[in-house]
């Protein structure tokens, strides 16, 4: 990275790690642990209520992140004092496969992983429990993540895309040039879902800019529901780059409207 695009990841970095201390110290873990103990399932101690993705701190000006990925919350894996990082359960491992495999990508040192939340629940869905049991407070800092998250995935996008350093202050790269976003899992970022704020804020964010373009949606890889959507749209003959783009887009196009 130039020294301009180094600074301007450093910030977004530095904002995303003092918001979550924040964030973790005005919403406490006290409801996520009885949320996780009241849940059919096992319970466990909640280590890291709230999570910055540690494995952001292994980023360094040499560094060569060929894409960011934005999932959903930190899970249990996640939330480990022993990971402290996003995707590394089940899903992620899937994820890694994929990128190494498919795309020649290693997941962990060039794919630079965000999150719609960093708050942290055993399950997605269960975050609507979470606003229920810690009440106005707790439905507040949920929202309020979103934006902040949102925010955060524009700064890191711009400040990594490749001519970010050579444009005015203030500028934007050129699509082309930009590095690319997955966003994956877009089922609750419909109006009425648990992310409606995250994408409000992505369409307030990306409406007059050009990196709109290098904003790409895909279904979760929990489950494998990204390689079966993948094989399913897939068409005879078709390359997977050109293949990965349109479906994408079209995702984008879709919840976005835009």
């Amino acid at each position: 990275m130039t020294e301009r695009a180094w600074t301007a990841f450093c910030a977004a970095r530095e904002r995303y790690r003092a918001y979550t201390e924040t964030l973790a110290k005005t919403l406490g873990g006290g409801c996520i642990q009885r949320l996780v103990d009241g849940r059919k399932g096992p319970s466990y101690t909640v280590e890291t209520p709230v999570l910055y993705n540690y494995a952001l701190d292994e980023v360094d000006r040499r560094a060569d992140v060929r894409l960011i990925l934005v999932a959903d919350n930190p899970g249990r894996r996640e939330q480990a004092a022993e990971n402290r990082r996003y995707l590394v359960g089940p899903s992620g491992k899937i994820a890694e496969k994929f990128f190494r495999e498919q795309l020649g990508v290693d997941f962990r040192r060039q794919v630079l992983i965000l999150n719609k939340t960093p708050i942290h629940t055993p399950r997605t869905a269960e975050l609507r429990e979470l606003c229920r049991l810690g009440g106005e407070s707790a439905a507040r800092a949920v929202s309020e993540s979103q934006r902040v998250m949102a925010e955060l995935l524009f700064a890191f996008q711009k400040a990594l895309s490749p001519e970010y350093a050579a444009k005015p202050a203030g500028a934007f790269p050129s699509a082309r040039a930009a590095l690319p976003v997955w966003i994956i899992g877009y089922s609750e970022m419909k109006k009425g879902g648990l992310f409606e704020g995250y994408t409000e804020t992505i369409k307030s964010l990306y409406a007059t800019s050009p990196l709109l373009e290098r904003l790409f949606f895909y279904r979760h890889f929990s489950m494998n529901q990204f390689t079966i959507d993948l094989n399913k749209q897939r068409r005879p003959e078709e390359d997977l780059a050109p293949c990965l783009k349109r479906i994408g887009e079209a995702y984008r196009r879709r919840f976005l409207q835009m």
